[in-house]
């Protein structure tokens, strides 16, 4: 159940990375609606987070949560706000949930 908890954490970073992202296109009221929407992401995420690391190591937990978020905060990039595409760049993604999926792998033996 924790590792399901800590990929909701992960993919609400994805959430508040997001948030700021459109924040930076948008200005008044809607500014502040994506500013909320970053805040809500951001201790929902800190909040799963801590739940996590009840039983799942500290280290790998962190390390799966921020993978998560890299990789789900890049791909959001190349979707949603047209940030390049690259043959490494996507390589280096696939690599990183590579070890996201490993880290759990060994962790959990």
């Amino acid at each position: 159940m924790n590792w399901f908890i800590l990929i909701i954490a992960g993919l609400c970073e994805v959430g508040f990375t997001t948030c700021l992202g459109k924040a930076k296109e948008a200005s008044g009221s809607l500014y502040w609606s994506w500013i909320g929407g970053f805040l809500f992401f951001l201790t929902l995420s800190m909040i799963l987070l801590y739940k996590a690391t009840q039983t799942l190591p500290l280290g790998t937990a962190y390390a799966v949560w921020t993978g998560i978020g890299a990789a789900g905060t890049v791909l959001i990039g190349i979707l949603f706000f047209k940030e390049p595409a690259s043959f490494w760049r996507l390589f280096f993604i696939v690599t990183l949930i590579s070890s996201i999926v490993g880290l759990k792998f060994v962790s959990s033996h």
